[in-house]
């Protein structure tokens, strides 16, 4: 089906938009994904802050020029899905690769993170990453162990000073 010259650069401009403001983004093919699937994984991908969309791969190259995405040009051939997160730099990639167990059709080409390429074998890199919460949690628990040990030797000291005194 023919688009008009003005859809098609309403269309780049509306992913060229959502481009400049992503944390990162995956590039998938579904092809034989079942359309109730895809329903969901759009659903999903709402809740978790991620903006998915087909684009003719022209109109992607296009899109994505300028960005630091421009990396991702080798991987639009077929049928693309392309995915980018604006809350959370893994929450695509963690999506995608939820999706990707429960569908067998359905491949992850590459993602691309700070301007770097990264291939599908390397998606875990950023599906792993922790969200804020969690690095949140994380570095809380270091403090609480070093501050919880640095006690227990000043109480240590004060003891055998103690001890040496009497």
């Amino acid at each position: 089906m023919a688009i008009k010259l003005e859809d098609k650069k309403a269309i780049v401009a509306e992913v060229n938009e959502a481009a400049k403001g992503a944390l990162s983004a995956v590039v998938a093919d579904a092809r034989g994904v079942s359309v109730a699937a895809m329903t969901g994984l759009r659903r999903d991908a709402r809740d978790a802050g991620v903006t998915v969309r087909v684009v003719r791969n022209t109109l992607m190259r296009r899109a994505v020029e300028g960005t630091q995405y421009e990396c991702l040009n080798d991987v639009f051939t077929g049928p693309t899905l392309i995915a980018f997160s604006h809350e959370h730099p893994g929450a695509a990639a963690r999506l995608f690769k939820e999706f990707a167990k429960s569908q067998s059709a359905f491949e992850i080409k590459a993602a691309a993170f700070e301007g770097n390429f990264l291939a599908a074998s390397q998606i875990d890199i950023l599906a792993t990453l922790p969200t804020y919460d969690e690095a949140i949690s994380q570095l809380m628990s270091v403090i609480q162990g070093a501050t919880s040990k640095f006690v227990r030797t000043l109480a240590a000291v004060r003891d055998q000073k103690e001890a040496e005194a009497a």
